[in-house]
């Protein structure tokens, strides 16, 4: 059965995107490189954080880049089976609010050029790469000008991700419905 060289994970929070992802992983290697985008900026969130740095095998590696993607991943060497990002929801956060006083143009082109990166270490690495990523654009609408940009921006992403991607799933209550399949990479 092929495997899909992009695969993206979609779905709202806890819907099991980053347990599928991490399931996906496991099955592609054990030398997994677990890109992580999360920053411990409370005590909450250093707790979510040391959740999942406990779930993870001891094996993978694992690159925290919050910031500065795709030049962290030129630095990455040896031959990974499979590149895991987790997740491209707080990616874009950072990007967003690092530069919030900046055009949201200029923002959007900042993030279309994460995402190529991460593409390209893919490649480069001869790595399949799993994108983790939530779906924002199924709620309300955001009642505050950032939250617009930011489901704005995110939504734009997800679609660059997704048109690139053999594989894209969207989770549900921790199932995995398929979007997109080229080729049977399931």
């Amino acid at each position: 059965m092929p495997v899909a060289q992009v695969t993206l994970i979609l779905g709202g929070a806890r819907s099991g995107k980053s347990d599928y992802a991490e399931r996906l992983a496991a099955q592609r290697g054990t030398h997994v490189l677990y890109i992580a985008t999360a920053e411990a900026k409370d005590e909450e969130m250093a707790a979510r954080i040391q959740v999942h740095r406990q779930g993870r095998p001891a094996e993978w590696q694992t690159l925290e880049a919050p910031l500065s993607l795709s030049s962290a991943l030129t630095r990455v060497t040896g031959q990974p089976d499979v590149l895991l990002l987790d997740c491209l929801t707080l990616l874009v956060s950072n990007i967003l609010l690092a530069r919030e006083d900046e055009a949201q143009a200029d923002i959007e082109a900042a993030v279309q050029a994460e995402i190529e990166g991460l593409l390209a270490a893919s490649r480069r690495l001869a790595a399949p790469l799993i994108v983790v990523s939530n779906e924002v654009g199924l709620g309300l609408v955001p009642p505050y000008p950032l939250g617009r940009v930011y489901r704005d921006i995110l939504g734009r992403a997800n679609q660059q991700l997704a048109s690139a991607a053999d594989l894209v799933l969207f989770m549900v209550a921790g199932l995995p419905m398929t979007v997109k399949d080229k080729g049977g990479a399931l």
